[in-house]
């Protein structure tokens, strides 16, 4: 029996992104340049510069945008085949600001209601449209867009013989929760997955905790859980028993691995980025550990980026920071064009 096609398949809404031409409120930006934007396109799009056999599944508009967003999507080399276009909706976008140093508040303007993603159901994104993967990657931004939406989750999650691995990014956007469901329907489909990200900040906002044991406890059916600290790291916890046996400093429950320093030019995207790193990681079959550092390093690429995309460092490169001693991750400090830099760069950047 042949394998499967593709890596991974991710599911969501991707929009054509404005960014700004300088520092500032929206209200006194005087130009954007347009990019695209979206979670899961973000992810497929990185996953694909890592090297893997990534497609983005969708639909957008019949306008200009949506030839935009399918033209650069199929650039990262991602394969875009079953985006389908809508005739009588619009392709989502939006704006957004960059804090600058007098403390503005990054904004962001979604115009996306009533989109062509939004009329994602289980009619237009059939199962089988995704079946062929090795991963399938979907978010809790698909199931607020619209209630076909969020059957349309409910439907790619529901448990079948010879079912991708469900990865599922919590990825709460209380902006776009209309109804109040958002605890509980974000929960639920944490709990259908087997792999979850969730940051330590929305489950404080949705369920009242942040612990990696009490979030532990709340999303409890997923084998692997992986909370985000933040500044402070990332914990897993995989529910195999064996998960742990060879991993110093794991308590039996989860494993911390802290980031390297970076220097911060945008923070949009990098959960995003860092969730991509997990899964080439994962896709890879290296340990918890690594996995942590693999997304601690493509979240590291776009936090040193500008836009929603960053390129991530080459494999050989990644893998070398991956596999340093406790002592010299520890050290690793990160600026702009890290991921371009010569071997030399990494030596400098271990001492400093």
């Amino acid at each position: 029996m042949p394998g499967p096609s593709c890596d991974v398949v991710c599911v969501g809404e991707s929009m054509v992104t404005f960014l700004p031409s300088r520092p500032g409120r929206l209200a006194d930006v005087p130009a954007f340049t347009r990019a695209i934007g979206g979670a899961e396109s973000n992810v497929a799009c990185a996953l694909a510069a890592a090297g893997h056999r990534a497609r983005w599944v969708g639909r957008v508009g019949a306008d200009g945008f949506g030839d935009h967003l399918l033209a650069a999507i199929a650039a990262h080399g991602v394969d875009t085949g079953a985006v389908r276009r809508d005739p009588h909706r619009p392709t989502g976008v939006y704006f957004r600001t960059d804090a600058d140093r007098a403390g503005d508040a990054h904004e962001v303007a979604y115009y996306r209601a009533g989109s062509a993603a939004s009329a994602m159901s289980p009619a237009t994104v059939p199962y089988e449209t995704v079946a062929d993967a090795r991963i399938l990657h979907l978010t809790g931004i698909t199931a607020a867009l619209s209630d076909d939406c969020r059957a349309l989750l409910y439907d790619l999650t529901e448990p079948r013989p010879g079912r991708p691995l469900v990865s599922f990014d919590v990825n709460h956007r209380p902006g776009l929760w209309r109804d109040g469901d958002a605890p509980e329907v974000l929960r639920e489909l944490a709990n259908r997955a087997d792999l979850v990200f969730v940051g330590a900040d929305e489950a404080k906002a949705l369920w009242g905790t942040r612990s990696t044991r009490a979030v532990s406890d709340l999303v409890d059916r997923p084998e692997t859980l992986v909370v985000k600290l933040g500044k402070g790291g990332a914990c897993v916890t995989d529910r195999r028993p064996e998960s742990f046996a060879d991993i110093e400093d794991a308590d039996g429950v989860g494993y911390l691995e802290r980031p390297p320093r970076v220097d911060v030019v945008s923070t949009v995207g990098a959960g995003d980025a860092f969730a991509a790193g997990f899964l080439s990681a994962t896709l890879r079959g290296l340990d918890l550990p690594a996995r942590l550092r693999h997304g601690h390093l493509m979240a590291a690429a776009a936090l040193t980026s500008p836009g929603d995309l960053a390129v991530p460092p080459p494999r050989d490169r990644a893998d070398r920071l991956a596999a340093l001693d406790a002592d010299a991750w520890g050290r690793l400090h990160l600026g702009p064009g890290w991921t371009t830099a010569g071997a030399e760069a990494d030596e400098e950047v271990r001492t400093r």
